[in-house]
């Protein structure tokens, strides 16, 4: 068997503007969408060093989803935790709790939902 590499995640959303405009506050760019048949289109996000790392599907004719009890999180690492906060809160995007340590010495991190409700971890990567 050969090697494997991790491609993306993939979930579905309620409305394709909005969770791109969200994504792409986060730093994120919409790459390309992909049609499938009639039945809904595959919106890609990425950045130049990672393309593809987030597959948004929206489904024609449905709006919402229950999110399940499953899914945990996407992580994104940052370099700078407080200044990523600070220009997400322009935009409209509030942590859940302020950022914190999960033990003495280790990254700080944050989390932030999506307007999916999806959640988002922020890791400072100094």
């Amino acid at each position: 068997m050969g090697e494997f590499q991790f491609l993306h995640t993939c979930y579905r959303i309620g409305d394709i503007d909005r969770s791109v405009a969200f994504y792409e506050k986060l730093g994120l760019q919409e790459q390309r969408r992909m049609p499938i048949r009639e039945e809904a289109i595959n919106v890609f996000m990425g950045t130049p060093e990672q393309p593809a790392v987030l597959e948004l599907t929206f489904n024609f004719g449905v709006s919402e989803y229950e999110n399940g009890t499953g899914y945990g999180h996407i992580a994104l690492g940052v370099t700078d935790l407080d200044a990523t906060l600070e220009a997400l809160a322009a935009g409209g995007i509030q942590p859940e709790k302020p950022p914190y340590q999960v033990s003495e010495g280790g990254s700080r991190i944050c989390f932030v939902r999506d307007p999916d409700d999806y959640r988002i971890e922020l890791i400072e990567r100094r």
